[in-house]
């Protein structure tokens, strides 16, 4: 690297070098350029094999007092002690919402639906999708961030579409439904089809059924090209407070001991295969690997991995 040094004379012979009446003045001053906020990507897809997958952000919010979501059966103190470990506040937690498009090349797939249909389709389109292009639809389970986008103003959202749950998951709503399955679940019952674990979705999708969270909630493994990859849906709904914990309870698991035991199954399984896996409420993109650490499991976020397949 070069200095350059101006000397007195130097700056001298400059000036005089000017015409006649004109003066050195200092750079003129600007406006500060615009502040132009945060950002988050719209979409994240891959090639898994023969297959395109697009993991969808639908929406994302910030919550606070996480404490009374997750980790209700550890002293604070532990709870306090883990997050600053991991570099993370305990008073909010970002919240995100992550259905998943699967091209099969034949059919395109949608596993869950967000919370509205306006967040879904804003984030179908910003992926280059329209919902009439939907040809299944997959619910993993029936809680509102999940179905909460299949109607709008009594119509559904994605017309052409033939729609998938678990048996298990269905029985238990009709048996007590809540309003939003009477609204939106409900007069789509004649376009579903049920199934059990180890059912087929479509070729090369298959059911894993992950109870605990809701009675019948359901995973799905997609295979293709000898790739796998796995759509969790809320078997663990936070990388530190869940996943690295299994067994801390979460307030929105209405069978605990069950969900903990599943978490531990699912990942277990995911971990000893080292296959990739999309959690609905991982921080977006949403997808990452596991290997079994400790009690629970260590998250390392996706990074190109899914780059060098394509």
């Amino acid at each position: 690297m070069t200095s350059v040094r101006i000397s007195r004379r130097s700056a001298l012979a400059a000036a005089a070098a000017l015409p006649i009446g004109a003066t050195l003045r200092p750079m003129e001053a600007r406006a500060a350029a615009e502040m132009k906020g945060g950002s988050v990507p719209a979409f994240n897809r891959f090639k898994l094999g023969e297959v395109e997958v697009t993991a969808l952000l639908a929406g994302t919010r910030t919550v606070e007092k996480p404490t009374e979501i997750f980790g209700l059966n550890v002293p604070p103190e532990e709870f306090a002690a883990v997050s600053q470990a991991a570099f993370l506040p305990t008073d909010k937690a970002q919240f995100f919402f992550t259905p998943t498009l699967v091209n099969t090349g034949k059919e395109l797939v949608l596993f869950d639906t967000g919370m509205a249909p306006e967040g879904m389709t804003t984030a179908l389109a910003a992926a280059g999708y329209s919902p009439d292009e939907i040809d299944v639809v997959v619910l993993t389970h029936m809680h509102p961030d999940h179905i909460g986008g299949l109607m709008s103003g009594g119509t559904p959202t994605f017309a052409r579409a033939r729609y998938v749950t678990g048996s298990t998951e269905h029985n238990f709503w009709s048996g007590s439904p809540s309003d939003l399955f009477t609204a939106n679940v409900v007069p789509l019952n004649e376009r579903m089809t049920f199934l059990d674990d180890g059912g087929t979705v479509t070729g090369g999708i298959t059911a894993k059924l992950a109870p605990g969270h809701t009675p019948g909630h359901m995973a799905f493994l997609v295979e293709s090209g000898g790739q796998t990859l796995a759509i969790t849906a809320d078997t663990a709904n936070h990388y530190v407070w869940s996943l690295a914990h299994p067994d801390w309870e979460v307030r929105f698991d209405a069978d605990k001991p069950m969900a903990a035991q599943t978490r531990r199954d699912l990942f277990g399984m995911i971990a000893a295969d080292r296959i990739p896996f999309i959690g609905y409420h991982m921080p977006f993109p949403a997808m990452g690997y596991v290997e079994a650490q400790g009690d629970g499991f260590r998250y390392v976020p996706a990074s190109y991995q899914m780059m060098l397949s394509n």
